[in-house]
């Protein structure tokens, strides 16, 4: 039972362990209570039996909610545990179980699905509340603001029934986002307003008045800063007195009242009496005419129709009136007798009834736009209109929209999918190889047969992708062939159209070296007919070729023969001769050496013996064993090589052999030695003529089909290329004798033979595959708007594979285009504007009360019909003249009906011609009609001109040019093509080009006027050289140097140096190589032969002995013998060399000395080879060398001495080790025509001897050595590829529609990126030439007419502008000049975007004594709040305000509040306010508040760093040469020191002393102060007001003090050491002498890395 215990408890310690950290608190409190009452406690937990304070429950948090349904049905549950105080998990049975929590309960499962039930709903933001501060002391100056936090409440929500829902149901899909955040309550800021105007004038022209000056608001004030200061400041002002008596009262008109209808009861009798009236007019005119009663029908009908047309406006004509008082300065208002005036204004006039504009219902829904299903944005939109029943007549409110659209699907199965797009791309072109830098060879002229790396192009093109809108077409291949659609509708990323590619190079055949001529043999061996044969050499292939035409026919031929007689296949082949074997078993004498032999075969291999049978076999050679006494001669010498090769007429080959003698014979009895002809033999070698034949191939042909294995299976793929038929290949064969020509084919062995013919496989044929042709391109669907020139479509494909092998070629055009159908003339619309109806008075019942009113006369209004019609007269809608035919004439218009007081007139003639120059002027007239002939005033011309004068337009115009020029620019189509390389994108643009400038024309006033007037076609035109790009030029190759090494592996060299730089962006050069000196330069391995030249040497001759004993003939001698260097090769040494070519280290000797063997002594013959060291080479080891004994010795004579010789083996000396080395890389070596790409690098291996010397190979590979060296790598060159362009694109649109400075822009791209050498990209990217100028015209304002209040002093009245058109250039400092009204006849009549025209408009004229606001100022700039430049993010803000102007003191208590409107904008600036200072004069400045834009204002400028504009002394500075300083306070002037007083403040200035030393002529004691008081005297200054202290070189007694004659012998040691460093320094050093360098420079040719390269 403990055992299960204690393991539970450790589980439960082991599950609670992560928890502890929570709980750790919690336990120290129950410590805490058991240490505090020790005893009382203690008998409690006596009494019971187990402590229950001790243990506690824990609980661990819930898990997640689980149940098998989604909603409330969940379960959730949690882990329960009994804890120690301490943090120690115990058992669940010392815990009370009473109080034991619950471990689960009810809970909400929530689902994925729920996701679209439940949603965080976020509050609102509240407003920014301070964080309280730990320093409560807020700073003096605040900087950004006071940081804050702001709240906002966060529910989850179930959404469609809006209720709340658990947070943790809304935590399952998004955490809960942010509660609170931080911000920032911003500093206050203060009202910030400008400088004060000037003042106005004095408000009065006599007597006392006003003067005002006024401010305005430059930004508001905001985040409780203070409110703005008064934005007007008045002054009085005084003039001359008043002669006439100021009028008090003033006559004040009232608004006008809004537009009514007379009464119908008024109308009536209005009518009547009109009636009444027509009828007086009409009695005794009765028409009887039917013509006149036809024409009177037809105008009936007409202006019946015309009212129909006016349907659209409701023209109705009434009346209004106004208020006129007499009021008095303070504004009451008076009886109108007061104001004495001789006419009173109108109270009535006519006016034209509002009416607001009145539309139809909505139509129905038009169909859904989107007609089918689209993935990417599956809504389309459908549209519904209204049309405008009646137009709105003086109403400022605009029609309503007349068409409404909304997002609508497409709806039905039956729906297709939309048509998608796709790009599509051709077969990438051939690869193309630019040649490097280093390989640019005269002598490669032909580039076409370059390999390597290159690049290759493709184009690329826009097609439907759909599966089923594509179903239609049948195989694969020709859903690719899609055609062509614009390339707008393909939105996805362009595939590239370059890229880098790959030529495999051809690997060029190598062959091994000719072997020796072997023996006479039959052609076959199998078939030995006839006694005709060859000797055979051969070579074999060491390096297979492929590419070019493929297989070895590139190789050259392997074998070459020469006919012979007497062949044979096999024969004897001596091994070595066996030893002398004298004859009857003698010791000496006669005898046989018999040869070993083995059989060889005709290419030198040991075969079997048997084959041999035919062949004679060697005879025994016969040989003399020497007696003693005989002579004794040397073994033959090996045959010397073949003195030639063949035998011809004047050839013969002969081979020498030669012995020597060792001995010579006694007197007596022995064999005498033969005589020297006998000591050599000649033989005859290489009797075979010197004719050489060998069969020579040509090249492969053509494949041609072959029709008799046409069975062979078609799919066969060959060397990798996929494959349609077998064809034959057939080459020419011939035999060829060498240095001569063709023979005939008996002379070459015919069993050798190469083949004619062999089989290849013919690939595939390659159509071409074109796209089908595009849909053609739309033509203009618009009307056609003047002569623009015939119209073209256009349709195009695309080849998507081009021919190959013999397939059908391209021959259908890629482009057709055709004219347009000639789209209709637009049709044009006007209004057609019909007679004004007769004038309208306002209704004599109204006006009949009126004082000075007359019936049937006065002002009125005017109404007329207008209709639309078509250019051609025919009738249209109005809303077509709405669209197409400007701003609709007015409707209504003022008229008068002359009473009998008024003046009349005829209209206004024509404006006369004008035929003079310019100057002349041109005018028109009017006269007066009628009764107002007699009337004074209507003869006052200032009043009623007669005549109007007007200039004549001057035709004078010059041109002058205006802006940059423009680039350079080539003619269109006209490309400069270099070095024949016309290949897309590689074009080089250069050559001839032209630069543009644009002209204006401007007339006599300095106005712009089209260029045509000045005959000029808008542009100077400049020719222009674009310079041509200059690559880099290297010099030919060098020779390849020799190999660094005469034996063994080393490297050669050869190299390229710079000929001219680049420039104009030509092909870089390479970097210079400072090593090797050269720009370019190539490394390859080589190897020498060391067995190339050999020392050959001759038998040693006789020993010829020094002392003669002639008797015996013996004795020590000398004996020599020839040594030469000849040429080694496969047939042996040939011909003498050089015997500097040969080692001579390892030279022969020529001469040695030698003992000639008397006649009775052993003779012993030459020394046989050295034995070979034992390796590791070791002293303790030694070589011998041996000798027979030839003849023995008589009795008498001196015995065979020990013929073997021992040395030790010394390393060096005559032992050697020998190990691998390796040669340096070579550089990335390519095939003979690849320009780049992969490439190899090599080295070789090189067998050094320990001496460091190189030997043959032979060597070490006789020892096994590892080669643990990788022989090749694989490298890279770096491709040259010379940056490809785009075409240029067209011109773009002027930039300006008008104006001196539009520009027309074209681009072009980069399709690829250089690289490696490649031409780089050029930076000209973009270029842009100016437009034509064209004026811009445009419709202004004037400036408004002062208020005018007709016929009264103040109150309602009118102002008003014109409109003018006015030209400009169109930059910013050109405000226009004014022209005629026709320039801007095809402009739409818009002034600052607002089709409105406002000419007149109502104000207000205050009367005398008026306290009134001021115009609104224009709105401030936009300004943003900030801190040290940079934007807290609270938007900008504008501001505008309303000054209150004063015209009477007495008045100020009915003045209106100041105003100020603000407005938020977005396009706001940070602005700083610095404080301004001018400078000081006298003890005052001026100082001033400045904003970063430099304006003026005040506030905005912090108070508490505000300069002082006041510096004056308080108290005064009186003192004499004392002045008031910066820091105010009381200075000395300069010489003057300060005496201060006990309080700081100074007392007075005292003459600072100046020592004057003694001289030789001032003979007297006493020393001259100058400025000074006398020093010896005591100070004046009373005690304790402040002590001066004196610098007093002289005792009381009148001496020098002691300390003067120090300081001065200091100071006269101190000069001396200054003139002497300041000699030292000035002294010039001596000039070391130039060491002559003789030595000459080697001169380099190198590159210096110029910049430009």
């Amino acid at each position: 039972m403990g055992l299960q215990a204690r393991r539970s408890v450790s589980g439960s310690r082991g599950a609670a362990e992560p928890r502890r950290g929570v709980l750790q608190l919690l336990p120290p409190l129950p410590l805490l209570l058991l240490l505090l009452c020790p005893g009382a406690c203690r008998a409690a937990a006596q009494g019971e039996a187990e402590a229950p304070t001790l243990y506690l429950w824990k609980t661990g948090p819930w898990g997640r909610c689980m149940g098998d349904e989604c909603g409330p049905g969940g379960i959730q549950t949690r882990a329960v545990w009994c804890a120690h105080v301490e943090g120690w998990t115990t058992l669940h049975s010392n815990c009370k179980q009473a109080g034991r929590p619950s471990n689960q309960q009810n809970c909400f499962k929530v689902c994925d699905w729920h996701k679209e039930l439940y949603d965080w709903r976020l509050g609102p933001w509240n407003q920014c509340q301070p964080v309280i501060s730990k320093s409560l002391e807020k700073p003096l100056e605040c900087i950004k603001g006071e940081e804050g936090i702001q709240v906002r409440e966060i529910t989850c929500i179930q959404k469609d029934k809006d209720l709340p829902a658990e947070d943790i149901i809304c935590e399952y899909f998004e955490p809960k986002p942010l509660l609170e955040q931080a911000c920032l309550i911003p500093c206050q800021q203060d009202c910030i307003v400008s400088e004060f105007s000037p003042w106005s004038e004095c408000s009065k022209t006599c007597g006392s008045g006003l003067q005002h000056r006024t401010r305005h608001v430059v930004a508001p004030p905001q985040f409780g800063g203070s409110g703005c200061p008064n934005l007007t400041e008045f002054q009085v002002c005084q003039s001359s007195p008043c002669e006439v008596e100021e009028s008090m009262y003033s006559l004040q008109v009232g608004p006008w009242s809004a537009c009514s209808m007379p009464h119908s009861r008024q109308v009536r009798q209005a009518r009547r009496r009109g009636k009444n009236k027509d009828r007086e007019k009409d009695r005794g005119k009765g028409v009887k005419d039917p013509e006149a009663r036809e024409l009177i029908k037809k105008k009936r009908n007409r202006n019946r129709q015309n009212r129909q047309e006016n349907k659209y406006w409701d023209i109705q004509i009434g009346y209004q009136t106004r208020e006129v008082m007499c009021t008095n300065k303070t504004g009451k208002a008076v009886d109108l007798s007061f104001c004495q005036q001789e006419k009173l204004p109108m109270t009535v006039q006519s006016c034209v009834i509002t009416k607001e504009c009145q539309v139809s219902e909505w139509l129905e829904w038009s169909a859904c736009s989107a007609t089918c299903r689209d993935t990417a944005s599956p809504t389309g939109t459908r549209a519904r209109t209204r049309t405008i029943k009646q137009f709105p007549i003086g109403s400022e409110k605009e029609c309503p929209e007349l068409e409404e659209k909304e997002p609508c699907v497409s709806q039905g199965d039956g729906v297709a999918l939309c048509a998608t797009y796709g790009w599509r791309t051709t077969e990438w072109t051939e690869c193309r190889v630019d040649p490097l830098l280093s390989q640019q060879d005269k002598r490669r002229g032909n580039q076409t047969a370059l390999c390597g790396g290159g690049v290759q192009t493709r184009e690329v093109y826009c097609v439907q992708t759909n599966e089923n809108l594509l179903a239609h077409l049948n195989t694969p291949k020709d859903r690719e062939a899609s055609k062509p659609v614009d390339s707008k509708l393909c939105t996805g990323p362009v595939p590239n159209t370059t890229q880098l590619c790959h030529i495999p190079c051809p690997i060029e055949c190598e062959v091994s070296p000719w072997s020796a001529w072997g023996p006479c043999t039959y052609e076959n061996c199998d078939d030995q007919q006839g006694k005709k044969g060859f000797k055979l050499r051969k070579r074999r292939i060491t390096n297979e070729p492929t590419g070019g035409s493929g297989g070895t026919g590139n190789c050259p031929h392997l074998l070459e023969a020469i006919p012979c007689e007497e062949p044979s296949c096999y024969d004897w082949k001596a091994v070595r001769l066996g030893d002398c074997e004298p004859d009857n078993g003698k010791e000496c004498g006669p005898g046989t050496q018999v040869q070993e032999v083995v059989c060889i075969n005709s290419d030198g291999e040991e075969v079997d013996r048997q084959l041999c049978r035919d062949a004679i076999f060697p005879i025994p050679v016969a040989c003399d064993a020497p007696c003693p006494k005989d002579c004794v001669l040397s073994t033959w010498s090996t045959w010397s090589s073949c003195s030639h090769t063949c035998s011809g007429k004047t050839t013969e080959g002969k081979q020498i052999r030669a012995r020597s003698i060792l001995a010579y014979a006694g007197e007596e009895g022995g064999i005498r030695c033969p005589n020297t002809s006998a000591l050599q033999e000649v033989r005859s070698c290489n009797e075979h003529p010197c004719t050489v034949y060998h069969w020579q191939t040509g090249p492969w042909g053509q494949c041609i089909e072959d029709t008799s294995v046409s069975s062979f299976n078609t799919t066969t793929a060959w060397n990798g290329e996929a494959s349609c038929s077998v064809g034959m290949q057939t080459r020419k064969v011939i035999c060829v004798r060498v240095n001569v020509g063709q023979v005939g084919p008996k002379k070459c062995p015919e069993s050798l033979r190469p083949e004619t013919v062999r089989p290849c496989l013919l690939p595939c044929r390659k159509d071409c595959i074109m796209t089908p042709y595009s849909d053609w391109t739309p033509c203009p669907s618009s009307c056609r708007e003047g002569d623009l020139g015939v119209r073209k479509q256009s349709r195009l494909r695309v080849i998507i594979q081009l021919p190959a092998n013999g397939g059908r070629d391209c021959t259908d055009p890629l482009y057709e285009e055709k004219a347009c159908e000639a789209p209709p003339v637009c049709q044009s619309y006007r209004w057609k504007t019909h007679k004004w109806r007769r004038c309208q008075l306002v209704p004599w019942s109204i006006q009949q009360d009126i004082p000075g009113a007359q019936e049937g006369c006065g002002p009125g209004r005017q109404a007329r019909a207008i209709t639309c019609r078509k250019q051609d007269g025919g009738q249209a809608g109005i809303h077509d003249c709405l669209r197409y035919a400007g701003p609709v004439p007015a409707l209504t218009q003022a008229c008068q009906i002359p009473c009998q007081d008024d003046c009349q007139f005829t209209s206004w003639s024509k404006f006369s011609s004008c035929n003079g120059d310019c100057g002349a002027v041109r005018t028109r007239k009017r006269t007066i009609v009628g009764k107002s002939k007699k009337k004074e005033k209507c003869k006052n011309s200032h009043l009623y001109p007669l005549i109007e004068t007007q200039y004549c337009p001057c035709d004078k115009y010059n041109a002058q040019p205006v802006g940059n020029w423009s680039d350079c620019i080539l003619p269109e189509g006209k490309v400069e093509v270099l070095l024949g390389m016309k290949i897309q994108g590689d074009i080089k643009e250069c050559g001839q080009g032209y630069r543009y400038q644009a002209m204006a024309c401007y007339d006599q006033n300095g106005r712009l006027v089209e260029t045509s007037r000045c005959n000029s076609h808008g542009y100077i035109e400049e020719a222009c050289i674009i310079p041509c790009p200059s690559d880099c030029k290297l010099s030919e190759w060098s020779n390849w140097s020799r190999c660094s090494k005469s034996c063994g592996s080393g490297v050669k060299v050869r190299s390229k140096w710079l000929r001219e730089k680049p420039y104009n962006g030509g092909r870089p050069c390479p970097k210079l190589d400072h090593v090797n000196q050269a720009q370019v330069y190539e490394v390859v391995p080589c190897h020498s032969d060391c067995n190339q030249y050999i020392w050959v040497t001759e038998p040693w001759s006789v020993c010829k002995v020094t002392f003669v004993d002639m008797r015996d003939n013996c004795g020590e001698g000398v004996q020599t013998r020839k040594v030469r260097c000849m040429q080694n090769t496969a047939d042996g040494p040939s011909e003498h060399v050089e015997d500097y070519l040969c080692d001579p280290e390892e030279m022969p000797l020529g001469s040695r000395e030698c003992k000639l063997p008397c006649p009775e002594d052993c003779v012993i013959s030459e020394w046989g080879p050295w034995t070979r060291c034992a390796l590791p080479c070791n002293q303790s080891s030694f070589r011998q060398r041996s000798a027979d004994p030839i003849r023995q010795p008589a009795d008498e004579g001196r015995s065979c001495p020990n013929a073997v010789e021992k040395e030790p083996c010394n390393l060096n000396k005559n032992c050697y080790h020998y190990d691998y080395n390796v040669t340096d890389w070579s550089t990335c070596q390519l095939s003979e025509k690849a320009v780049c790409g992969n490439g190899i690098k090599t080295r070789m291996l090189d067998c050094v001897r320990s001496d460091g010397k190189s030997v043959d190979l032979k060597y070490c590979e006789e020892l096994s050595l590892e080669k643990h060296w990788q022989m090749n790598a694989s490298c890279v060159v770096e491709c040259p590829v010379n940056c490809q362009l785009s075409d240029w694109s067209s011109w773009s649109k002027c930039s300006q529609t008008c104006g001196l400075t539009g520009k027309m822009i074209r681009r072009r791209t980069v399709t690829q990126p250089f690289q490696g050498d490649g031409r780089p990209c050029p930076s000209l990217m973009e270029q842009s030439k100016p437009c034509p100028v064209k004026p811009c015209y445009q419709w202004q304002y004037g400036q408004w007419s002062p208020c005018q209040v007709q016929e009264a002093q103040c109150g309602e009245g009118t102002r008003t502008r014109n409109i003018s058109c006015v030209v400009s250039d169109g930059s910013s400092d050109d405000f226009g000049k004014v022209v005629d009204e026709e320039f801007c006849a095809d402009i739409e009549p818009t002034i600052d975007g607002s089709k409105k025209m406002v000419l007149e408009e109502t104000c207000t004229q205050p009367c005398p004594g008026d306290c009134y606001l001021k115009d609104w100022s224009p709105w401030s700039l936009c300004q943003l709040t900030c801190v040290n430049g940079e934007d807290l993010g609270f938007g900008g803000i504008q501001v505008r305000s309303r000054a209150v102007i004063i015209q009477e003191l007495e008045n100020q208590h009915l003045c209106p509040e100041q105003m100020l409107e603000t407005k938020s904008c977005d396009d706001g600036q940070c602005y700083e306010y610095k404080w301004m200072a001018s400078a000081w004069k006298g003890s005052s400045r001026t100082v001033w508040c400045q904003r970063s834009d430099g304006v003026n204002v005040t506030g905005g400028c912090l108070v508490v760093s505000q300069p002082d504009a006041d510096r004056s002394c308080n108290p005064p500075c009186s003192q004499p040469h004392s002045y008031c300083s910066e820091t105010k306070a009381c200075r000395c002037e300069e010489g003057y020191t300060e005496v201060m007083s006990s309080n700081s403040t100074l007392e007075q200035c005292t003459l600072i002393p100046v020592v004057v030393i003694p001289t030789m002529e001032d003979k007297r004691g006493d020393v001259k102060t100058s400025r000074a008081v006398h020093p010896t005297q005591p100070s004046s200054n009373p005690a304790g007001r402040g002590r001066t202290w004196f610098l007093q070189p002289f005792g009381p007694d009148g001496r020098l003090k002691t300390w003067v004659y120090g300081v001065a012998a200091g100071a006269f040691v101190l000069l001396i050491f200054i003139v002497s460093m300041i000699y030292l320094a000035c002294k010039k050093p001596k000039k070391p002498q130039r060491r002559q360098n003789n030595r000459l420079k080697p001169l380099t040719l190198a590159y210096d890395g110029d910049a430009d390269m």
